[in-house]
């Protein structure tokens, strides 16, 4: 395996995207016994997960510029020593502002995660392998969410919710001595990289089609790509995605307890579900989507048809599993919803590399993750007023639904073909 370096590459992305998740969802899993522990309600919480997203979204696209500057190995290693720090440091809360305070910082320091990976990908990558690549790393994500819920709820009911963020936090400096040891921006760069797989490298991204906005294959400012109506629509997309995504994140374990009163074992061990499926989902849809660029011919209708059957079949589900009153019901629904969801997961970043050049790539990676991350900022809050006013949660899922919804046929109505010519485009 450590033979192909690049394919070891994604094997470390896949784990930090594990850890990644395993880090962020903590917090969720623990609700019930920080809530009593520091007398923090439910719209304080709101409060408090939306407040991750402040420092994540704006560096988000801080992190891409960064990215494309001093390279993906440096910017993820310090991203994740850093925030592996902010989440041992939340064992030491002691109230809603200093959780407030410490959750933004973790949230920055999270921020340049997507950013860096997909610019890793876009160093050792072809195009036509881009979005299968991106899907298997990205997979870590969901199967991080479902080992959470029984690592982190055995580490809070055995010593306490606090020892639990201090072990979650320990597992994230491990990854980073292997990332420094094993990583490099890309081929050209790498002491460890085989004369054999150098070679292979640079005859797949000779042999990779031309950029979809400009074939000539010329670099432009960030300006000129942040006028590109796909990039816009890809952009907007991705916040629907990461709407559903961040209320079942931030909510679904609550939601669980409160609506359908499951104890904390309980619920920890019913939320690998959806977890589960999201993993099968991710990984597969990068795979479908290069299988139909490599049947047609044709990248952008590759990633738009993964695109506009999944997010509409995720948007029905989500809204549905609101409406549902049986808990395993709610439960397989809410797992249909995310397993569609999470095909489209790659298909996101691959849009990056089709459209952009490897100059931009970072940045423009990270713009989208900006756009995507607002809706972390915007859901959760908007969940918890609903929560905290209402009592109930079906009003949150429909409106996750309808979100999603309006992201499908954005994408449906604007990414389209360009056609072939020689010279920049709009499409």
């Amino acid at each position: 395996m450590f033979k192909n370096l690049r394919w070891t590459l994604v094997l470390l992305l896949f784990l930090v995207f594990m850890i990644n998740y395993l880090d962020r969802i903590a917090l969720s899993l623990t609700v019930p016994l920080v809530e009593k522990d520091l007398t923090i309600n439910a719209e304080q919480f709101g409060m408090i997960f939306g407040s991750f997203f402040f420092g994540y979204a704006l560096f988000n696209f801080i992190g891409g510029l960064a990215t494309d500057k001093f390279g993906p190995t440096i910017v993820l290693g310090t991203a994740v020593g850093m925030w592996s720090l902010f989440c041992g440091l939340t064992a030491m809360a002691t109230g809603f502002w200093s959780m407030m305070i410490l959750r933004v910082l973790f949230g920055m320091a999270e921020g340049p995660i997507s950013a860096s990976a997909n610019k890793a990908i876009n160093g050792w990558f072809p195009k036509k392998q881009a979005a299968t690549a991106m899907g298997l790393l990205s997979s870590g994500s969901p199967l991080g969410g479902a080992v959470a819920g029984p690592i982190v709820g055995y580490l809070a009911l055995s010593f306490g919710w606090r020892p639990a963020f201090v072990v979650i936090a320990a597992i994230g400096f491990v990854w980073l001595a292997l990332w420094f040891f094993f990583a490099a921006d890309n081929p050209a760069k790498s002491k460890r990289v085989s004369p054999e797989e150098r070679a292979l490298v640079e005859k797949l991204k000779a042999e990779e089609p031309a950029d979809v906005i400009d074939p000539s294959g010329n670099a432009h400012g960030l300006g000129f790509y942040l006028r590109q109506p796909i990039i816009l629509v890809t952009a907007f997309a991705f916040f629907c995605y990461n709407y559903i995504l961040f209320f079942f994140l931030s909510w679904f374990p609550a939601y669980l307890v409160q609506a359908h009163g499951l104890d904390i074992k309980a619920m920890s061990i019913t939320t690998m579900i959806p977890w589960i499926v999201g993993f099968v989902g991710l990984a597969l849809g990068g795979w479908i989507s290069d299988k139909i660029f490599n049947l047609t011919g044709k990248l952008l209708l590759s990633r738009k048809i993964v695109l506009v059957v999944s997010l509409t079949a995720a948007a029905i589900c989500v809204a549905l599993a609101g409406t549902i009153k049986e808990v395993n019901s709610a439960v397989i629904m809410m797992s249909i919803s995310i397993f569609f969801l999470y095909i489209t997961g790659a298909i996101y970043w691959a849009i990056v590399q089709d459209v952009v050049h490897k100059s931009r790539v970072g940045s423009i990676s990270g713009f989208i993750h900006l756009i995507g991350s607002l809706s972390g900022v915007i859901g959760p809050v908007v969940t918890g007023f609903i929560v905290q006013h209402s009592g109930k949660f079906d009003s949150a899922f429909i409106l996750a639904g309808a979100v999603a919804g309006v992201g499908a046929l954005l994408v449906l109505l604007v990414i389209r073909e360009p056609k072939a010519n020689n010279k920049p485009v709009s499409v």
